[in-house]
């Protein structure tokens, strides 16, 4: 029987609670703070506590009224404790000690970027998804996760067991993006606002550098290319042309960074499967531009069954948790559960 499990995330500003059975998504509810934040351009992260403190019982009444899932009904609570900012994750953590102890249920902690990982072994509500129906034939994986926080290439040799190729050494390809829409003055968040400028520009009309191109580590680095834009707007007419064209040739210059990666770390690790992951992939361009990277290998690439499991959600750490249910790998002492803003992958080798 599969286990019944409510997954709450509060990594950052999306207060998020998701109720699955086994890898099928019950209930998936988000309530977004991005008109609390639009003011700032950015995260603030006391701001995005209190929103946490005030949305997150009316998301986990709105969840478990979806799923049509009782209390009594639940066997297990996961909840992200990293990595993100540290006053959001409290918030989730304390509602899920309450939780807990509340119900007398055992206790999962998640990282999140581990979950933007798995999101593709998601299931609908149907049973439906990419990876309905696995083997040990697929492993090891090769994971590029890239969001607002991360950028990051993990090989996967079975659930549970991963190692970390690289990462970013700076800012990562999201927040590179809502530097940029900053810099053009075009608002927040500003990664969907680049792709949408991006359609109308010329990706060539203005030369930008590709970070770490020629480099033989699978590292990233996007502070060079935003230093670049930075120095061109500077001393150009910021005309709608010049921003369509800036959107353009900034956007190519992320998916050369990443496809160039996501190449090199295919030749060395030979890896029998692609996952994607994280808010930057829901960029149609750059998620084109990785396919078409992949497409030589001859490869399966696969992505969560939807969109909404790319950007920061509770559904996709249903999956970790669910996993870790089936080991009984549980937290020993709730009470000494702790936030961890900086939570690498080493926790999980």
């Amino acid at each position: 029987m599969n286990p019944i499990i409510l997954a709450i995330d509060t990594s950052c500003d999306e207060t998020a609670v998701a109720i699955s059975s086994g890898r099928r998504i019950l209930s998936n509810v988000i309530a977004s703070q991005i008109n609390i934040h639009k003011k700032w351009g950015g995260v603030v992260p006391h701001l995005a506590k209190r929103a946490h403190q005030d949305k997150i019982d009316h998301v986990l009444k709105q969840a478990l009224k979806q799923a049509k899932i009782k209390p009594q009904q639940l066997q297990a609570i996961a909840v992200t404790f990293g990595p993100g900012l540290a006053p959001a994750l409290e918030i989730g953590i304390l509602k899920a000690k309450e939780l807990t102890k509340k119900h007398q249920l055992p206790l999962i902690s998640i990282n999140h970027m581990e979950a933007h990982l798995l999101s593709s072994f998601a299931l609908n509500q149907k049973g439906n998804g990419p990876l309905k129906s696995y083997s040990k034939k697929i492993f090891p994986l090769l994971g590029l996760l890239v969001s607002g926080g991360h950028t990051q290439l993990v090989l996967v040799k079975s659930i549970g067991n991963y190692q970390l190729l690289g990462e970013t050494l700076d800012d990562a390809a999201g927040e590179a993006l809502d530097k940029l829409a900053k810099m053009l003055k075009l608002g927040y968040p500003g990664g969907p606002i680049i792709e949408i400028m991006a359609k109308k520009g010329h990706p060539d009309k203005i030369p930008l550098p590709v970070p770490m191109q020629h480099s033989k580590n699978l590292n990233f680095s996007f502070s060079g290319l935003k230093t670049a834009a930075l120095y061109t707007i500077q001393k150009t007419k910021l005309t709608k042309q010049f921003t369509y064209n800036m959107a353009a040739s900034f956007q190519q210059a992320i998916a050369l960074s990443l496809t160039t990666k996501l190449k090199k770390a295919i030749i060395q690790h030979q890896p029998k499967t692609i996952l994607l992951g994280g808010g930057v992939i829901s960029n149609l361009y750059i998620r084109s531009q990785l396919r078409q990277a992949v497409k030589p290998f001859n490869l399966p690439l696969h992505l969560p069954y939807s969109s909404k499991l790319l950007t920061d959600n509770a559904a996709m750490i249903c999956l970790p948790a669910y996993f870790k249910y089936l080991n009984q790998d549980f937290v020993k002492n709730i009470d000494k559960l702790d936030r961890q803003p900086s939570l690498s992958f080493n926790y999980s080798k």
